[in-house]
C-alpha cells in the first residue's frame, strides 16, 4: 500500500482522500476526478499471486484491479440505482454504512467489481486533513501517509512496460524508487 500512496498519489497525482484500516486489511481511496475515487486494498499477512500485463491482454489470473468506485449525488441516488440493478435481475448489496461514505457493491457483465457511493462526509471537496479520524481510520498508516502529513512523499517509485504477462516479484525487482 506505502508503493500504492507513492504512484496514485506522488506520480498520478491523484489526492489520497480516505484510509480505512484494520486487522485484516487497509483500504485506501485516491480521488480520480470530481467526486470520483479509484480504491485499493492491502490484505494483512495474505499471499497474493500479483503480476503484470500489458494493456488489453486478456489473462485468466487478472485479479489485481480490486473494484472501481462511482459517486453519486445522494443517498436517494443510491437506492435507486440498488433497486434498479434488484428489477433487473443483478445482485446487489444492502447498503453499507463504512460511516463517511455508504456503499452498494455488485458487478458488471464482465464480472468486474463495482462500487457506487454517496459521500456522507465528501473528502474530495475539501484539501485533505490527514489528522481527520473520520477520513484517516488506518491507525498504523503506510510510511507514505506520514510523509504526506508532513507535506510532501520523500520518494515515488518506478514502473515499466512488459510486453508480455510476467510474474510481480520479477517485473518489481526492475522497480527502483525515484525521488519526487
Amino acid at each position: 500500500m506505502d508503493e500504492t500512496v507513492r504512484f496514485w498519489h506522488g506520480v498520478i497525482g491523484a489526492r489520497l482522500v480516505a484510509t480505512i484500516g484494520t486487522a485484516a486489511f487497509r483500504h485506501y481511496f485516491f480521488e480520480i476526478g470530481p467526486g470520483d475515487t479509484v480504491a485499493f486494498f492491502e490484505y494483512q499477512g495474505r499471499r497474493i499471486d500479483a503480476f503484470s500485463k500489458p494493456a488489453g491482454m486478456p489473462y485468466e489470473r487478472a485479479s489485481q484491479f480490486d473494484h472501481l468506485s462511482m459517486e453519486l449525488a445522494d443517498e436517494e441516488a443510491l437506492l435507486r440505482l440498488r433497486d434498479r440493478l434488484k428489477s433487473h435481475d443483478c445482485e446487489v448489496t444492502d447498503v453499507v454504512d463504512h460511516g463517511f461514505l455508504r456503499s452498494i457493491y455488485f458487478n458488471d457483465n464482465n464480472g468486474i467489481a463495482l462500487e457506487a457511493s454517496w459521500w456522507v462526509l465528501d473528502p474530495t471537496a475539501r484539501p485533505a486533513d490527514y489528522g481527520d479520524e473520520r477520513l484517516f481510520a488506518d491507525p498504523d498508516p503506510v510510511a507514505a501517509v506520514a510523509e504526506l502529513a508532513k507535506g510532501e512523499l520523500d520518494h515515488t517509485v518506478a514502473t515499466h512496460l512488459t510486453n508480455d504477462v510476467t510474474p510481480f516479484d520479477t517485473w518489481k525487482t526492475e522497480t527502483a524508487p525515484r525521488r519526487s
